[in-house]
């Protein structure tokens, strides 16, 4: 699915990019503590994240080495 936005990633294309490693109840955490990228309800209740949002919240999570 995409808008004039761009396209729009669903909850396990989310996971799957993050590796598979995170469980969707981890991504639904971290949505309740507002620490997941920002996500776009739509009125059939799915959830999806706009891949610029998914990319700008990731680039905002690397850390530069010590």
């Amino acid at each position: 699915m995409a808008t004039a936005n761009g396209k729009l990633l669903t909850v396990p294309e989310v996971l799957a990019e993050l590796g598979g490693e995170v469980a969707r109840s981890t991504f639904y955490e971290w949505r309740a503590k507002n620490q997941a990228p920002k996500c776009i309800k739509l009125p059939n209740g799915e959830i999806r994240v706009r891949r610029s949002e998914f990319d700008r919240w990731l680039e905002s999570r690397t850390e530069e080495a010590a």
